[in-house]
């Protein structure tokens, strides 16, 4: 039960109803119009700019307007007020027994409440981490990790129909790289002193395993042989030992993906790269030209010459972008441009990648390799993910021993704990830098948002316990009239904004708008228990069972959006908390 989208129908009726009677002389376009929370509390509980958005195309002015759609909300038996304000704003307060029919629908619901009334939901891939597999996963890949995977769920409770995707950049110099340095790791098992690993080379030791499982296996065999002979072996074992080494972490968050989608199949003569330009240059959107120089100070490699470029100006993108590089092979953008394809070509019409700050160049190249490849039919979403500054006290964190030049994926979660990791990454909006102290993200206090949250619930379950105890043969149908205290009631209309937050997050792509709402439902719900000192607020009353029984429900009504907003953040739920 979605009381703004209810009221929304109920406006559309009631200027339907105006239009029939001749007060307005047609029913508007709606488009505009919302019905939404208003930003002072005291004001009431739903606002709308119905008179201030459609009062030209009807010409009044749009206090009139807005008095004559306040004398019907006024005649709604669910409304207990309705007021003008301001230039034409209306202002609707609920009746108390339209909210406990909002908590009736919840209880009812269980954990179904919240979730939109779709049948099939559109197919949505989201691509997340994508981290090179060149070693461990360091606390950036963290925030883009956790963000992606809470948006996955996210958009499947909301009715989506979800992949979640890892492309592996196993293409390229970078991995070429790597088994340079694995292979210096298998001579050092061999037995060997190679002294301080050269610059340019992966210094951490994380690749002594992999040196080690490959002397093993195979002994002195590729020691003395050429580095064309023995690159590609343990390139492909090096690559093997990243990606499991990245899925161990992932799995530490409790994050997995349905797809790992390797770059290096994409290449090839004949293969998905070649057939993805040759569609590109039917389309007449490839030509060979030369690109202005780059903006600011010119690197020292730069050449200007012909190029075989496509035409993503055309969609809107800063420049054409290059397809090949100087020596004929194809450049990244190319194995980007014949991924995308990969995925319209699944089935996908909506494809969101969440990439780190430093790929902010990416957002109008990869919406332009969407329109062009679907013909406008596709949504591409560009979701970038800020830093992650690290303290601990106040004090930045020193770099990882393990890792070399970082701190780890999996050093953070090993120290605070997963429900830590990613309820933090997920209390600030993924386009702001975020802090993380390690010393406050374990606190018992009100001022730690995790823990706040985390007790909410587990507070929840343990009045639950002790209603169970204290009330075993109560009736099963609760008397919801009985709760008629203000906090009572508070709560209720928070509970009631659950199905619009889910619906909002959704669309905007911004999972932490949940995390942001739990905190407000933990706050509420903290506050009115201190409440109950006094004693006829007590949410257990032995000598007024049915009484209790209400307040009992309302408990076990917001335990359950509690559970499904930390569910959506891959958060856990405790029953109790020590």
């Amino acid at each position: 039960m979605n009381i703004f989208a209810d009221f929304a129908a109920r406006l559309s009726a009631i200027l339907e109803a105006l239009a029939a009677e001749g007060a307005i002389d047609r029913v508007p376009d709606l488009t505009r119009v919302v019905v939404e929370p208003p930003r002072d509390p005291s004001h009431g509980d739903l606002a709308t700019n119905a008179a201030l958005v459609l009062s030209k195309e009807l010409g009044l002015k749009p206090r009139d307007l807005a008095e004559r759609i306040v004398a019907k909300l006024e005649a709604d038996a669910d409304v207990a007020s309705a007021s003008v304000a301001g230039p034409g704003f209306v202002n609707i307060a609920l009746a108390d027994g339209y909210l406990r029919q909002v908590l009736a629908a919840a209880l009812a619901g269980g954990a179904s409440f919240g979730r939109p009334d779709v049948t099939a939901g559109a197919r949505v891939n989201v691509e997340y981490v994508s981290a090179n597999p060149t070693g461990p996963m360091h606390v950036g890949h963290c925030r883009g990790a956790v963000f992606g995977d809470s948006l996955a769920n996210l958009l499947a409770y909301a009715g989506e129909d979800v992949t979640r995707e890892y492309y592996i950049n196993d293409a390229g110099a970078q991995v070429d790289v790597l088994a340079r340095s694995a292979f210096l790791r298998y001579r050092e098992a061999l037995g060997e002193d190679i002294g301080a690993i050269p610059e340019g080379l992966y210094p951490g030791d994380y690749l002594k395993p992999v040196g080690a499982e490959l002397a093993a296996r195979v002994g002195p065999a590729l020691r003395d042989r050429p580095e064309g002979d023995w690159l590609p072996l343990v390139r492909d074992a090096a690559i093997a030992a990243m990606m499991d080494m990245i899925r161990d972490d992932l799995a530490a968050l409790n994050i997995r993906h349905d797809v790992f989608f390797s770059e290096r199949a994409l290449h090839g003569e004949g293969g998905a790269i070649d057939a993805t330009v040759a569609t590109l240059e039917e389309k007449g959107l490839v030509y060979e030209g030369r690109l202005p120089p780059p903006k600011g100070e010119l690197p020292d490699d730069w050449e200007e010459r012909e190029q075989t470029l496509f035409r993503a100006t055309d969609f809107g993108d800063d420049v054409d972008r290059p397809l090949k590089k100087s020596d004929g092979s194809y450049t990244y953008f190319a194995a980007d441009v014949a991924y995308f394809r990969s995925k319209f070509e699944r089935g996908f019409r909506e494809m969101v990648f969440v990439l780190g700050a430093d790929h902010g160049g990416y957002v109008k190249r990869l919406q332009a390799v969407g329109d062009a490849l679907s013909g406008g039919t596709a949504r591409v979403t560009v979701e970038l993910c800020q830093l992650v500054r690290l303290f601990r006290a106040g004090e930045p964190v020193r770099m990882s021993k393990r890792a070399g030049d970082f701190v780890t994926l999996r050093d953070v979660v090993d120290e605070v704990g997963r429900d830590a990791v990613r309820f933090m990454m997920l209390f600030r909006s993924n386009d702001a830098v975020l802090d993380f102290d390690f010393a406050k993200v374990t606190e018992q206090s009100r001022d730690n948002p995790v823990f706040y949250v985390q007790y909410a619930h587990a507070r929840a379950q343990s009045i639950l316990r002790k209603g169970a105890e204290a009330f075993p043969d109560l009736a099963a149908e609760p008397d919801l009239s009985l709760l008629v205290d203000e906090g009572e009631l508070g709560l209720v209309k928070r509970i009631a904004q659950w199905p619009r937050v889910v619906a909002q997050a959704a669309q905007a792509r911004q999972p932490h708008r949940i995390a942001f709402y739990l905190h407000d439902l933990a706050s509420d719900f903290h506050a009115h228990w201190n409440r109950g000192s006094a004693p006829d607020l007590r949410f257990i009353m032995e000598n007024n069972p049915l009484l209790s029984h209400a307040r009992l429900a309302l408990v076990r009504g917001l335990a359950l959006v509690l559970a499904s907003g930390l569910g959506i953040l891959g958060v856990a739920a405790p029953d109790e908390m020590r």
